[in-house]
């Protein structure tokens, strides 16, 4: 059948709200948004919040935050399905006049009993097309007082075949699927259904999705053939594997997206780790936004799952912040100190951030750095019996004086420095680490004299005098 892809470029992102935005969906919604923004088309945000006991407001909240912080921005929407009922069940009456749906009035202990007897005879678990009318065929009586469920009247020979835009050509057989329930009796139509009408409605042109979805695909293409709908292109993405091999999912082991956001990590670096998860440019590592817009043409997609590597995405994400603008940046550990409690003025972070930042991974990696400015500090016991002796006292004493008496800046605080080891007849490192001990509370640092400067001169003199 033919699937030429219809013009312009429409894609969508339909999550359901009962979670947050896991990786794998917000992977699926950066490869919907690509793909239309390469090719000039829109992108759309549908929730399918049909579950209505396990839908919340909570959750629609924080696949929009994700979204917005991933600046996925869509052309229309949200889109929410239970605000289209009405829509759904005209559909369903058309099917059914139409001889494409009928209503079935088998209860639920007829369905269970139905299962549990194919079972026995080693058969595979279906419908048996007690209420499906046939030419000739007699239908049962309707009960009285059984509300009935609407059930899609699916052809029952020959087979469904799409070329996958990632799997390439797919071919199952119509006697593996059998009638599904398109309508439930509370007038809510199930997902294979509603996707189908939405995605009619929507004039969608392209549906990038996960691979657990392909089993769900023969339904839908049978659905929209009997609509009379233009098919769109089908895109099955494979998984993304995490540490363990396994799949990651809401239920196993995938964090929300908005939680790397919590995590300190950028939303540029993000997208350009997940994109990456599944498809590729030559050996680019890292890119623009611009430059994935611009090269993201549908080709390229890998066939195979994808794993989840965090040291990968924190490398990703390190390299972000050292080209990030520092102003930037202060803003962003400003809100991670703040989550401690700490209130930091913005354009002093700034010129802390600047000699940070090379080091850290992440904004909380900075905050957990910059954190010994607006607070006070415990020595690991180990550096500071390992570094401040009484050898070295008397020399740290006399750089508390002699930076009582200068001007604060970085010149100033390297010539006392250097003053004192000479009087002393020390090294550079015998005098330096046990002033990062005492002031910043860790051995290592950055150039000792630029990390004092950003200090208060006092807090230096007293940290340096708390012997």
């Amino acid at each position: 059948m033919s699937q030429q892809a219809p013009t312009p470029i429409r894609t969508r992102i339909a999550p359901s709200p009962t979670g947050f935005l896991h990786l794998g969906t917000a992977r699926t919604a950066l490869y919907s948004w690509a793909y239309a923004r390469h090719y000039g088309g829109q992108f759309v945000l549908r929730v399918e919040d049909t579950d209505v006991a396990r839908s919340t407001q909570d959750s629609v909240d924080q696949i929009l935050a994700a979204m917005k912080w991933l600046g996925l921005d869509y052309d229309e929407g949200p889109i929410y399905q239970m605000q289209r009922l009405e829509r759904y069940q005209a559909v369903v009456e058309q099917m059914i006049a139409a001889g494409t749906a009928y209503r079935c009035y088998c209860t639920p202990e007829e369905l269970d009993a139905m299962k549990a007897a194919q079972e026995a005879r080693g058969e595979k678990r279906r419908y048996d097309g007690t209420w499906r009318p046939e030419p000739g065929k007699q239908l049962p009586a309707v009960p009285e007082g059984v509300k009935p469920v609407v059930r899609f009247k699916n052809p029952v020979s020959g087979d469904v075949v799409w070329d996958d835009v990632v799997k390439g050509p797919i071919s199952i057989n119509n006697r593996e699927i059998d009638d599904l329930i398109i309508l439930r009796t509370d007038g809510v139509p199930t997902y294979n259904f509603a996707v189908v009408v939405d995605d009619w409605d929507m004039r969608i042109s392209h549906v990038f999705r996960g691979d657990e979805h392909v089993n769900n695909t023969p339904w839908q293409i049978n659905i929209f053939n009997a609509l009379g709908a233009p098919l769109p292109r089908f895109g099955h993405m494979p998984v993304i594997l995490g540490d363990d091999g396994q799949k990651l999912s809401k239920r196993r082991g995938a964090v929300s997206v908005t939680a790397y956001e919590e995590a300190g990590y950028l939303p540029e670096a993000m997208l350009n780790y997940l994109s990456r998860l599944g498809w590729s440019h030559g050996d680019d590592e890292l890119f623009t936004r611009e430059q994935l817009v611009s090269w993201f043409d549908g080709s390229h997609l890998n066939k195979s799952p994808a794993q989840w590597d965090p040291a990968k995405l924190e490398w990703v994400n390190s390299q972000y912040i050292k080209q990030a603008d520092d102003g930037r940046l202060a803003l962003l550990v400003a809100e991670q100190l703040a989550k401690r409690g700490v209130q930091a003025d913005a354009a002093r972070l700034s010129a802390m951030v600047a000699l940070y930042k090379d080091r850290c991974a992440t904004t909380v990696a900075l905050a957990d750095w910059l954190a010994m400015y607006f607070g006070p500090v415990v020595p690991n016991a180990e550096e500071r019996a390992a570094h401040v002796t009484e050898a070295v006292g008397p020399a740290l004493a006399a750089l508390a004086d002699k930076f009582a008496g200068i001007e604060w800046n970085k010149a100033a605080i390297q010539a006392a420095i250097k003053e004192v080891i000479t009087a002393h007849g020390l090294k550079m490192p015998q005098l330096a680490i046990p002033v990062r001990v005492l002031v910043c509370g860790r051995a290592q640092t950055p150039s000792v004299d630029a990390v004092l400067e950003l200090f208060s001169k006092e807090i230096v003199i007293e940290r340096l005098r708390s012997l």
